[in-house]
């Protein structure tokens, strides 16, 4: 996963995934693919939002 990626486009990537998924517009041998892509677009969505919230507590916490 490319490390200057914006967490709205890993989102809007994932979103393209579901959606393809949704449409039966994989085949087979893509699906496997796909959901590795998707777990992986996940997964850094969940490090970026663990790692801003993370960075908003210590602002807060700085301010106080």
């Amino acid at each position: 996963m490319e490390q200057e990626m914006k967490y709205e486009e890993a989102i809007n990537q994932l979103e393209a995934i579901v959606r393809k998924m949704e449409n039966d517009e994989y085949s087979i041998d893509e699906i496997a693919v796909q959901l590795k892509t998707a777990q992986r677009l996940i997964q850094f969505c969940k490090d970026k939002l663990t790692k801003t919230e993370a960075e908003i507590a210590k602002i807060q916490t700085e301010s106080e």
